[in-house]
């Protein structure tokens, strides 16, 4: 046994439990790039098994959703969704129901972390003219995002491995998995409904906390006011691009089998482009989670080349039964909301015993929908509180969980009754 394998992989997973390394001013990305760096640098991992490590194919898919994503910023569709969503008549109830429904099904197909970065300051901005709190609204667009992108194979990170390491059909999935994530796109619009957050929101202008508050909503508003408006125009050659586009990576997804080189095929043709530089096109790729799942591929990986590791967890999961699917929903549970969804899901495919089909759907929508339980168990929610907090409106950990406790527990409730009913 490498026991350096093993210090560094704790050191890892707590680093990305904690979200850093007390005393140090490092984040999630960097503690993969130190433990990756750590085991190379030591011989415990060759260069040829660090690359045998790294999941090319989903990094090349998640690489192109990116590229994606950044045609459709560039074209102004996000800014005329956001104004079209904030716009919508029936009073808050109809707006809360625009919300779920637009970042949902749009999550589906471009990833619930993009969706949410590109949707939420243009949402602040439109709730707050209309005189109401923004926190349920924001919350809901990260939740929604959430159960979305459960549906499909290209709707997050995590899901995107798990096809690759199963080798998924996009259809069987979605016919599986977008029942639950419909199913709970209802259950975050029926919990957010009742809760008093939104009827504090619905019954007076202003969130509460006062002259102070009302105040401060009112600067905001004034800031934020003219980024509602709606976009001059949108770029139709661009967006028309863009949709193809889709089509395109959705189609290398039912029919082709190496979906990792065609998918850079659409990145390399959405970069032959006249309007837009190459710097507009690779400039809001996040590098920093590429790097995050390179690192983390190569110190689960190592795990999982050393026969004494790998089997003693092998082992574990196997005494637990992970694959029973109420034990496989708590792990989710757990894991998702500690060391975080992505890393549990690599570290889970990696030394977990062997996936059935049936079990790799579960695991994709039980570490999915789980994501809603706190602000840490997604990037999603992360960065649907810091686009907040860069917006004036501060939503708070007990903010968060006061819905996201009880939209997890009722969502994945009923997943667990779904799964358990098909298998």
């Amino acid at each position: 046994m490498n026991w350096l394998i093993a210090v560094v992989f704790i050191g890892v997973y707590i680093g990305m439990a904690l979200g850093r390394w007390p005393g140090l001013a490092i984040n999630r990305t960097g503690i993969a790039v130190i433990g990756a760096v750590t085991l190379l640098l030591s011989g415990a991992i060759t260069g040829d098994g660090a690359l045998g490590a790294i999941d090319f194919a989903t990094l090349s898919v998640l690489l192109t959703l990116m590229v994606l994503s950044s045609q459709y910023a560039a074209s102004g569709f996000f800014d005329w969704i956001g104004h079209r969503i904030t716009h919508l008549g029936g009073g808050p109830r109809g707006l809360l129901a625009g919300v779920i429904a637009v970042c949902g099904v749009l999550s589906a197909v471009m990833t619930n972390d993009v969706v949410v970065w590109a949707v939420t300051p243009i949402l602040i901005s439109g709730v707050l003219a209309r005189g109401l709190d923004p926190k349920p609204f924001v919350i809901a667009a990260a939740c929604a995002a959430n159960a979305g992108s459960a549906a499909t194979l290209i709707g997050n990170p995590q899901n995107l491995m798990i096809a690759e390491f199963g080798h998924l059909d996009f259809a069987g999935f979605l016919l599986v998995c977008g029942v639950p994530a419909i199913i709970a796109l209802g259950v975050v619009y029926g919990v957010i409904v009742k809760s008093q957050m939104m009827r504090a929101g619905v019954g007076t202008n202003m969130a509460q906390g006062g002259a102070a508050g009302a105040e401060a909503m009112s600067a905001s508003a004034s800031a934020l006011t003219p980024a509602s408006e709606p976009a001059s125009t949108i770029d139709k050659p661009i967006l028309i691009k863009a949709l193809i586009a889709t089509v395109a990576v959705i189609g290398i997804f039912i029919f082709v089998e190496d979906r990792a080189l065609w998918s850079l095929l659409v990145v390399a043709v959405l970069l032959l482009s006249r309007r837009l530089t190459t710097d507009q096109v690779l400039g809001r790729v996040d590098w920093h989670l590429l790097a995050l799942f390179v690192g983390l591929f190569i110190v689960t990986g190592a795990m999982s080349q050393d026969d004494v590791l790998a089997k003693l967890f092998h082992d574990v999961l196997v005494s637990v039964q992970i694959n029973h699917p109420a034990v496989l929903a708590g792990v989710s549970l757990l894991g998702s909301n500690t060391i975080g969804n992505v890393p549990l899901v690599m570290m889970l495919l990696s030394l977990g015993p062997e996936w059935s089909e049936t079990l790799l759907h579960g695991l994709a929508v039980f570490s999915t929908l789980s994501g809603n339980f706190l602000i840490v168990g997604s990037v999603a929610n992360i960065i649907a509180v810091e686009q907040a907090h860069k917006a004036g409106t501060v939503i708070s950990f007990t903010d968060y969980a006061r819905l996201g406790i009880p939209i997890t527990v009722i969502s994945l409730g009923l997943a667990l009754g779904w799964m358990t009913l098909i298998s």
